[in-house]
């Protein structure tokens, strides 16, 4: 299990410029993100806003406890986008495990890793497991600041102020030298916002992420679930889906993220989520998000 970390900022001089950045940034946050493409819809965040009501879901949104994001990529040059409270940053547990996997990849690519047998398994317990243990090796192998490159590259911007943060991961998962740093804008060890979420698996469906090999190696890596919960134990009942995911958990905080493939669509769905029940209510998230993309699922029963 991970402990939630809030560190101080290291400096007031920083904090009072990225509060300025955050200002400016949320206020009227358009762009749902770059190299994606993703255009927001206004008739999917219709019906994203009308299943957040039927879940009950008003109050938390309001508290800004939950968020959640939805993307069709069944065209994968023009994906369509609707998010609500998409870029509120929240601890996300594991989830930003898919971080260290990206920077990974890239360190491959760049000639800095070697992409062994062993490596491979070891990303894909990082993946499919969520091993903690896996997890603080590769952030060890990798680097902090080699992480940080790649989520604030302008290749990326999977972290950005100017979109009120990101993914991040400023702490290792247990073991040795298992502190880095916060991140500058909330102070979070393991954070995500769903939008950024959304990009990164939006990405990782156009063969954007690294480059067009890696990426569909990351993709497989991030096949196969191995933890039966949230949004892959939601979609049990529909016969012939295919995910990729990654999930993170840690007391009352729940995240999912996800690609979904189903009957010739494609979509992309995150949630994070801070109640007690959260586990289960993205099982049922899960549920409307899909029927929003590809209609009524069908039960393995009819």
């Amino acid at each position: 299990m991970v402990k939630v970390i809030r560190l101080a900022s290291f400096s007031t001089t920083l904090v009072v410029c990225l509060l300025v950045l955050v200002s400016s940034g949320t206020a009227g946050v358009a762009p749902a993100g770059e190299s994606s493409g993703m255009e927001r819809d206004g008739a999917m965040r219709g019906k994203l806003e009308t299943l957040v009501h039927r879940l009950n879901l008003d109050g938390a949104v309001e508290r800004k406890k939950f968020a959640v994001s939805l993307v069709d990529v069944t065209d994968a040059e023009h994906p369509r986008y609707a998010g609500v409270n998409d870029t509120v940053m929240m601890y996300a547990a594991s989830l930003p495990k898919i971080a260290i996997l990206l920077a990974g990849f890239e360190q491959v690519r760049q000639g800095a890793l070697s992409y062994t047998p062993e490596v491979r398994e070891m990303f894909n317990r990082i993946a499919r497991f969520s091993s903690n243990t896996d997890a603080s090796k590769a952030v060890r192998m990798i680097g902090f600041d080699k992480i940080a490159a790649t989520l604030t590259s302008s290749k990326y911007k999977l972290y950005d102020p100017a979109q009120n943060g990101g993914l991040w991961v400023g702490k290792a998962y247990g073991g040795p030298n298992d502190y880095w740093k916060p991140d500058p804008l909330h102070h979070l060890s393991h954070g995500a916002t769903t939008l950024q979420t959304a990009r990164f698996f939006t990405l990782l469906a156009q063969d954007k992420l690294v480059d067009v090999e890696m990426s569909r190696e990351l993709k497989q890596v991030l096949g196969h679930p191995g933890i039966h919960h949230k949004f892959v134990k939601g979609l049990d009942a529909v016969p012939g889906v295919t995910i990729y995911r990654k999930s993170g958990t840690w007391q009352n905080w729940h995240a999912d993220g996800a690609l979904i493939e189903y009957n010739g669509k494609r979509y992309v769905a995150a949630a994070l989520f801070e109640d007690a029940q959260g586990g289960k209510l993205l099982e049922k998230l899960i549920v409307g998000l899909h029927a929003i993309i590809c209609g009524q699922a069908q039960s393995n029963a009819d």
